[in-house]
């Protein structure tokens, strides 16, 4: 999804992936699917799915209490937890300090009390499990992968059922028993390039749904974050998102980071179009689109939530307000370059005109993309009419202290 760990390098890697795709689709034919039971059934439309960083503890100091104090936990249904680690074919750990040894103060802590040197739990996780104690509806998934971490889902295809048990232990260990409710995987991309190139085959992401739901049950839920790419013969062609959607209680569409400055030049456009507009860089290339296609495959609206992005992608060296003028680079960011906060540029670069259901805004030389309340509603409206599951996000620390986002998500 985003920095870290989703920086766009398409441009870079498209010529890459040409010779490694041809031989990964010919690799997954005729391979075989395990049996697993179907997952349960999930009533639409009310699901609000926030993914936490695990990293966002450090600069950005934002804190599992953040999400108490922002009003933000009284709004979410689930919270994915970003990220775990894909490495040998097994599910491993992110970064332990920040999850389970880091000492929070009384001030840094969800309910007030000071983490003590000896206590068996400590960090990320413990402070979660405290804040389902002051919310016992608040359902938490571990995440695993991510653009930095999808690269060792390859090797872990090639054992669906290995894997899956590794994922499950992991989630479900007595340290931190009652933490997670589920699993979801963020494999970017299955069959196709990302960070990487993947040549597992277009059978490897449906393989990998159907030993993860085989080995958490009904009981857990078992989550992806998928492309959006709904481009013909694009990511969503790749792989069988459509026979793995009987083993998701539900798909996160990734409907953001359609454009950015790794097309260095331009031209500006909207990351997250809801719609197509008169001069969008590439058809396609929006969320209206991204969402017929995947329920054009047979894919349940009620599996699908639509995603919204708490930040915004910039250039510099704009002349022109419209989306569509030429620029010299990315605009500078507070944590890396063409990418910065909602929190932040709603003051930085507040925005000046919508196009496609989002907003830009244009300020000096800079040109900026993101959504706005207003925008969001107009998405959630969208969201009721197409009957979706929900909404996601990435993620909570974009947001204002007092949530101005998340509480334009109905």
């Amino acid at each position: 999804m985003h920095t870290p760990h989703r920086s766009r390098l398409r441009a870079l890697l498209a010529a890459a992936c040409t010779t490694a795709l041809g031989a990964g689709l010919l690799a997954g034919a005729g391979t075989a699917t395990a049996a697993a039971p179907a997952a349960p059934q999930v009533k639409a439309g009310s699901k609000v799915v926030g993914y936490f960083t695990e990293w966002g503890t450090y600069d950005r100091k934002y804190y599992v209490k953040n999400i108490e104090t922002s009003g933000s936990a009284a709004k979410l249904t689930h919270i994915n937890y970003a990220f775990g680690n894909v490495t040998g074919g097994k599910c491993t750990m992110g970064d332990s300090y920040a999850a389970t040894d880091r000492a929070y103060t009384a001030d840094e802590s969800v309910d007030g009390a000071a983490d003590s040197w000896d206590q068996p739990l400590r960090g990320n996780f413990n402070q979660l499990l405290k804040l389902k104690k002051k919310h016992p509806g608040l359902k938490i998934l571990w995440s695993f992968g991510g653009w930095t971490w999808s690269s060792g889902f390859g090797e872990a295809a090639k054992n669906p059922a290995g894997f899956a048990q590794s994922c499950y232990d992991l989630v479900n260990n007595s340290k931190w028993a009652g933490l997670f409710d589920g699993i979801d995987i963020d494999w970017e991309y299955p069959n196709a390039c990302g960070n990487t190139c993947d040549t597992s085959g277009r059978d490897a992401f449906r393989n990998v749904m159907a030993a993860l739901r085989q080995k958490f049950g009904s009981g857990k839920l078992v989550t992806a974050a998928i492309t959006a790419d709904a481009s013909s013969g694009g990511k969503i062609d790749a792989a069988d998102y459509a026979g793995a959607a009987q083993y998701a209680d539900w798909y996160n569409p990734m409907t953001y980071d359609y454009f950015g400055a790794w097309d260095a030049g331009g031209p500006t456009a909207p990351h997250s179009p809801l719609t197509s507009y008169p001069g969008i860089p590439k058809a396609d290339f929006n969320t209206s689109s991204t969402i017929a296609r995947l329920k054009g495959l047979g894919i349940p609206a009620s599996k699908l939530l639509l995603g919204i992005g708490f930040y915004g992608r910039g250039w510099t060296g704009v002349t022109q307000a419209a989306p569509g003028g030429t620029a010299t680079g990315p605009a500078a960011g507070t944590y890396e370059q063409g990418i910065d906060d909602y929190k932040v540029l709603k003051t930085k670069c507040p925005a000046t005109g919508t196009a496609g259901g989002t907003a830009y805004a244009k300020c000096g030389n800079d040109w900026w993309s993101y959504d706005t309340p207003s925008t969001i509603a107009t998405k959630m409206t969208y969201k009721n009419q197409q009957d979706l599951g929900g909404t996601f996000f990435w993620e909570l620390s974009g947001d204002t202290a007092n949530g101005e986002l998340i509480k334009a998500i109905d």
